[in-house]
């Protein structure tokens, strides 16, 4: 009897990449196993100045065979199934017919990028406010923001338009990397990264293409688009020792494909808390976005699955301000002459939070702006002696995280859809107690904390 097929599931993070393997078993798919590696991909750019945010595809690609070559050789040679997630709204150019190089390596081959540029990222903040104000009005249900692939390129468009000449292709990071493995002409790209880009229109599956052309855009580098849960192709050669031939899914939303991982009841709530922020409910079958977006609004309907929409609170803001607060108190003790780890003054901090479970004061926590509100940054209030300790400002600033987030999309409006339970996920919600405590203070439900929310293995089900 042979062994079954694995599947295996990728996902391109904005600090590590993921790679799971999917084994069938009697009780459905389980995962077998599963590595990651930090990219610390984080570049400069010239161009862009200190509101860029670049990323090296060398050093991400690095991290992705690394991960392969971490996996054990006899499951990768089952692999007939290959998914892939990644950061939404990011863009990289490359040119066609030189994206990458294959070499061999010890257990097959592994491809290197060549003539491909930075990966822009979803942080990116080079396009400000009235930058975007003066770029054509999108047909789409979603508002163009800092950081999404259109915007990028009208940016270079008008700033820097020599750098665009040497490419003919684009994607995000993970339609790259399936264009690479598939030997694609002309990239491919499911409804959910498209949607994430900007001048995409979900309702008939079709860039604006017109509104484009008018304003001098270079469509020739738009990707194709194809459902989410398709087939882009097959790899072209052994990949680390995957079969050549291998089925290669169109490159998927890592937040889709996270909250895919664990969403199985319409009446679940997903809050997932990374480096930014996120709470989720699907939305009734059939539902179709509203024509023109609602630029204060602060719930977007993300494309999902089989034509349904998730409805999204999607904050800027979460482990990236626990990460900016631990920071600033690091380059404090460093200028008085003490050097301490930024890891001891996590641990320490939410130890001093946990003695405290009330504090007087106010934290709005939006260091980072969020999309709907660019120009509200963060402010705290109500502070008053007795709450200066460590323990009642990471408490207050950890409840402003949960608060803030709960205010774009308020406990009414999820009990008006249904909610029964959340579950609950992300990097900064599993390793920081106090936020889960503060998620149980203010939402009235139950909450279940998720083993694996994990978008490589989201991918991995998908496919």
């Amino acid at each position: 009897q042979p062994a079954p097929a694995c599947v295996l599931g990728i996902d391109l993070g904005t600090t590590s990449v993921k790679a799971a393997l999917l084994v069938g078993a009697e009780q459905g798919q389980v995962v077998a196993q599963s590595c990651s590696r930090e990219t610390q991909a984080h570049t400069s750019s010239l161009e862009a100045g200190p509101q860029g945010m670049e990323q090296n595809v060398q050093r991400i690609m690095r991290a992705l065979n690394e991960c392969l070559a971490a996996l054990p050789q006899q499951q990768l040679q089952r692999v007939s199934h290959i998914g892939i997630s990644g950061q939404m709204h990011g863009i990289v150019f490359w040119k066609k017919d030189k994206g990458c190089k294959w070499t061999e390596c010890g257990t097959g081959s592994a491809f290197e990028p060549e003539e491909v540029s930075h990966l822009i990222t979803w942080q990116d903040g080079r396009c400000s406010p009235t930058f975007l104000s003066s770029l054509p009005l999108p047909q789409s249900h979603i508002s163009l923001a800092a950081g999404f692939g259109c915007a990028t390129v009208y940016w270079y468009l008008k700033k820097s338009p020599d750098f665009l000449k040497p490419y003919d292709a684009a994607g995000a990071i993970h339609d790259y990397v399936v264009a690479m493995l598939c030997g694609l002409k002309k990239p491919v790209m499911s409804v959910q990264n498209a949607a994430s880009w900007g001048y995409f229109n979900s309702r008939n599956k079709s860039w604006n293409t017109d509104i484009l052309k008018k304003s001098g855009f270079p469509v020739h580098l738009l990707p194709e688009v194809g459902d989410p849960g398709s087939i882009a192709g097959r790899t072209i050669c052994s990949w680390h020792g995957i079969p050549k031939g291998a089925k290669v899914g169109i490159a998927l939303g890592d937040f889709q494909c996270s909250v895919y991982s664990c969403l199985t009841e319409r009446t679940d709530a997903v809050l997932n808390i990374s480096t930014s922020a996120q709470l989720t409910i699907s939305m009734p079958l059939g539902f179709q976005p509203p024509e023109t977006p609602d630029p204060s609004s602060a719930v977007t309907y993300f494309p999902y699955f089989n034509g349904d929409y998730l409805a999204v609170a999607a904050s800027l803001n979460g482990g990236n301000v626990l990460a900016t607060f631990v920071d600033m108190v690091a380059r404090w003790t460093e200028e008085l002459g003490l050097q301490v780890q930024e890891s001891t003054i996590y641990t320490k901090m939410i130890k001093a939070a946990l003695a405290q479970n009330d504090s007087k004061i106010s934290v709005h926590p939006t260091i980072f702006g969020e999309r709907h509100i660019p120009e509200q940054l963060a402010s705290v209030t109500n502070i008053d002696v007795s709450s200066l300790s460590l323990g009642h400002v990471t408490r207050a600033l950890c409840r402003g995280i949960v608060e803030n987030l709960c205010s774009m999309l308020p406990v009414q409006r999820l009990m008006e859809m249904g909610v029964r339970r959340i579950l609950g996920s992300g990097s900064a919600l599993a390793r920081n107690e106090v936020l889960r405590q503060e998620v149980e203070r203010i939402f009235p439900f139950p909450v279940v904390y998720g083993k694996d929310v994990d978008a490589a293995v989201g991918a991995a089900m998908v496919m």
